[in-house]
């Protein structure tokens, strides 16, 4: 059993990353492998990186750093929801990102990006160097959502259509094969 963490990026009032969210843990829990748990960057509330010590030494003295430390450790691979903000992906996510060094290692992530035209794919573009560098493997299959808003109902619901759908069980069949062929490198 692989452990996924679906993490939002977005922490703007009114945002609608938690529906898409929603609606990729609907695909994933499908999956007997995987143990999935939703992560909110909002929820979860990390303040600007505030650690003295760089992340490489894990030697973390702030209790939200233990725990955010702790969360990411736990977990076999990763699907980050992303919107994209001027061509980027959202500050928040980077914070969230760079509090950690070790705990994000020789684990696979997925992507599911949305927007407008762009369809978030500029911030996918900019995400993979960043985790290439924490020894992460992003994979090649994604989810990208072009003019997302109209695929949410009147009670924002995300409801996709086919193509969504068989992007993202493309991208969680590579994340398990991927998960599974790192797995001895994640041994502690």
């Amino acid at each position: 059993m692989f452990k996924v963490k679906i993490i939002t990026s977005s922490t703007r009032p009114g945002r609608k990353g938690p529906a898409v969210a929603a609606w990729v843990q609907e695909l994933a829990v499908q999956h007997k492998e995987l143990e999935v748990e939703l992560l909110d960057v909002a929820a979860i509330n990390l303040p600007f990186m505030d650690e003295p010590n760089h992340p490489r030494l894990k030697q973390y003295i702030h209790d939200h750093t233990k725990k955010w430390s702790k969360i990411i450790d736990d977990a076999d691979a990763f699907i980050f929801v992303t919107t994209e903000y001027n061509h980027g992906y959202p500050a928040p996510l980077k914070n969230a990102i760079d509090f950690l060094f070790h705990e994000w290692a020789h684990k696979p992530v997925g992507f599911v990006s949305y927007g407008g035209l762009g369809a978030g794919t500029r911030a996918v573009q900019q995400l993979k160097p960043v985790l290439a560098a924490l020894k992460m493997v992003p994979l090649v299959e994604a989810v990208h959502i072009p003019f997302f808003s109209k695929y949410l109902n009147d009670e924002e619901k995300f409801l996709p259509e086919e193509g969504n759908i068989k992007a993202a069980e493309g991208m969680i069949a590579e994340m398990v094969k991927w998960a599974g062929a790192l797995q001895p490198l994640r041994k502690k």
